[in-house]
């Protein structure tokens, strides 16, 4: 591998991300991987995104929920599905996949925004899910995680963080968890290509016209080794097409 093009996104359902344009914008963008989350089908329901690339999937026990997919232009050399906890598993949260240089961990995070129970599950996910990326990272391989988290980490990361202190997603022990993720020896590699001040977002309300005035949250990232996220040469969070309340983050990696 050499250049190497990583694409994550929330798709919020790929059949309908389908039919607003996925293969179409993924053709424009020639990706070399690429991490979906939220994909709410099973795997027979999905059809060929990109023609050629080896796609693998978690989908969730429940129909229409949850669940993602990593498509790779090369084979990989392994895959691994879960974090090996039952409940969450059920749930088609995460998905590794091993290529030559690099691995590949696809993860989306629960929402805590329907109230104190979700609230809940997902702090519990995202203790287990610490355990098992400090586990990974124990082995000295070079990693790079990809997702959606539910998290925007500090008040560079939404536009409105004042008022959205009390809210699932930007709570102060929800970032203080993303601190731990980092330090156990992640790099959050389009802060670190965007700067620290620049505001970055990937997530929109659907009311209100808050795509458009980019009134948003950055909760899709991309972490990686401090290896990895040295080669990291650029990045882009195109706001347009609309394919769902995400946008893709797109980096480019010289691998």
């Amino acid at each position: 591998m050499s250049g190497v093009r990583v694409v994550s996104l929330n798709v919020n359902g790929v059949r309908a991300a389908v039919r607003k344009g996925l293969p179409a914008l993924l053709d424009a963008l020639a990706p070399d991987v690429v991490c979906l989350q939220e994909v709410r089908a099973a795997p027979q329901q999905v059809p060929e995104l990109v023609a050629g690339m080896c796609a693998s999937w978690h989908p969730a026990e429940r129909k229409g929920y949850s669940g993602v997919g990593t498509l790779t232009r090369m084979p990989p050399r392994g895959v691994k599905v879960g974090i090996g906890d039952a409940a969450f598993d059920a749930e088609g949260r995460v998905l590794l996949t091993e290529l030559q240089e690099v691995t590949v961990l696809n993860v989306y995070a629960p929402s805590g925004t329907t109230g104190e129970v979700r609230q809940a599950v997902k702090m519990a996910f995202l203790d287990r899910f610490l355990g098992f990326v400090a586990e990974l990272l124990a082995q000295g391989k070079p990693l790079l995680v990809c997702g959606d988290m539910n998290i925007a980490h500090r008040e560079v990361d939404l536009k409105n963080w004042r008022s959205n202190q009390k809210s699932s997603g930007f709570l102060p022990e929800e970032r203080a968890w993303f601190s731990r993720l980092l330090d156990v020896g992640l790099v959050d590699v389009v802060r670190r290509l965007a700067g620290d001040d620049t505001p970055v977002y990937s997530w929109w309300t659907q009311r209100a016209g808050a795509r458009e005035r980019n009134v948003g949250w950055r909760i899709d990232y991309q972490l990686a080794t401090p290896d990895v996220a040295a080669r990291a040469l650029a990045f882009d969070v195109p706001r347009l097409p609309v394919l769902s309340d995400h946008a893709p983050v797109v980096v480019d990696y010289e691998l």
